[in-house]
């Protein structure tokens, strides 16, 4: 059965599926011999693919491999870095890293710490990733001072970025007993870019720590940072479920005259290595 190639990248666990888009728009794709543009379908069955000069075949698609990862300070969130920086793939064995399509599900700051998913499962990926759907992720977050209930009562109702009001948002103290900063409990269902650090910011507190504890149902705890281990099957069937999830209403744009600012006055967070080799197809160029 035909179907775009995008789909198709993905399903194999080449790459994610916007990486697959990205590889195709870079002209890294062919069919039968042919350069193909974003939207084209194929039936892997019958036509030949080609991702960098190598033939693609239903035999080298991996198995699907749900990790997760305790990602450390300083690593960043993606596959390859043109500035060298370590990669949460770096973290992974060789056989992983090189040979079974595994990317990160979504991204953490590269000063953030915690849990990051990586799968080799495209379309998972691009489900979980996409706007319309909303795994709560739990964070714990040490904020600079103490904020008072006002200013976490605005927190929870949604502030304004990037002419948006951010979705409602759980917001707790954990621990306020140092004199100079907060431990708080956030929880989101959204993931606007560097969305807690730059809302703590606009209410005055800025964060000073972030660490993110769980990602659903799906659970850090002890496991050290700078390593990984295999999902459970429950909770690789909690997120295909959060992934065919009807998808919740999305705040609605607001006008660019809204300001950015708020008033200052009263604002009173183990796979065992595969042996056989498979084909490498990175989703950009390597590293030199």
């Amino acid at each position: 059965m035909a179907e775009r190639l995008q789909k198709i990248l993905s399903q194999w666990g080449i790459a994610s599926r916007r990486q697959a888009e990205q590889m195709i728009l870079a002209g890294r794709v062919q069919v039968n011999g042919a350069v193909v543009q974003l939207g084209h379908q194929a039936n892997p069955e019958v036509d030949q693919i080609e991702v960098d000069g190598q033939q693609i075949q239903p035999a080298d698609r991996p198995p699907l491999v749900y990790l997760l990862l305790h990602k450390p300070l300083g690593v960043v969130s993606t596959c390859d870095d043109p500035q060298g920086r370590t990669t949460v793939l770096d973290l992974l064995s060789p056989a992983l890293r090189y040979q079974s399509g595994i990317h990160p599900v979504g991204r953490l700051d590269t000063d953030s710490t915690g849990a990051l998913l990586l799968t080799n499962d495209g379309s998972l990926t691009f489900r979980l990733t996409h706007p319309r759907h909303s795994v709560p992720k739990t964070y714990h977050v040490w904020v600079q001072g103490h904020p008072t209930l006002a200013t976490l009562d605005r927190w929870r109702q949604g502030v304004f970025l990037d002419g948006e009001q951010t979705r409602t948002a759980e917001v707790r103290v954990l621990d306020r007993s140092n004199p100079h900063q907060t431990l708080l409990e956030v929880v989101l269902r959204e993931g606007k870019n560097r969305q807690i650090r730059r809302v703590a910011e606009l209410l005055g507190h800025p964060v000073l720590k972030l660490h993110r504890v769980s990602i659903g149902s799906i659970q850090l705890g002890c496991l050290p940072g700078g390593q990984y281990r295999s999902l459970r099957k429950t909770e690789v069937e909690f997120l295909k479920t959060q992934a065919e999830a009807k998808p919740e209403g999305l705040p609605k744009a607001l006008p660019k005259t809204l300001p950015e600012k708020l008033p200052e006055e009263k604002l009173p967070e183990n796979l065992s290595s595969s042996s056989s080799p498979r084909k490498s197809y990175p989703p950009s160029s390597p590293r030199r």
